[in-house]
């Protein structure tokens, strides 16, 4: 248990610095500059902590044929119809590179 609350910090502390700009202020006016750099890290990595305990509390936990039929009977043809959508729409109005 204790290894799967690393790897979820871990995860935490990549999400943050990778999309949500790790170290620097989310707005970069005067009161929010005198915060550390390091406070800010740590502000935002709970943040995502918390919405990684959240989903962890409220989506229910799947067997592995469960996982795997939704994956090919529902996110499959989904993810097919977006392409051919995209495709389609970057065809019709001429924006193909």
């Amino acid at each position: 248990m204790l290894g799967e609350y690393v790897a979820i910090t871990l995860m935490c502390a990549m999400t943050t610095v990778l999309f949500l700009g790790g170290w620097l202020p989310l707005i970069d006016v005067a009161p929010f500059n005198w915060i550390p750099g390091v406070a800010w890290f740590t502000l935002k990595a709970l943040a995502v902590f918390f919405m990684f305990a959240l989903v962890k509390a409220f989506v229910p936990r799947y067997r592995f044929d469960q996982l795997m039929r939704l994956g090919w009977k529902v996110f499959l043809p989904i993810s097919l119809f977006y392409v051919v959508l995209v495709a389609g729409w970057l065809v019709a109005f001429d924006m193909a590179p």
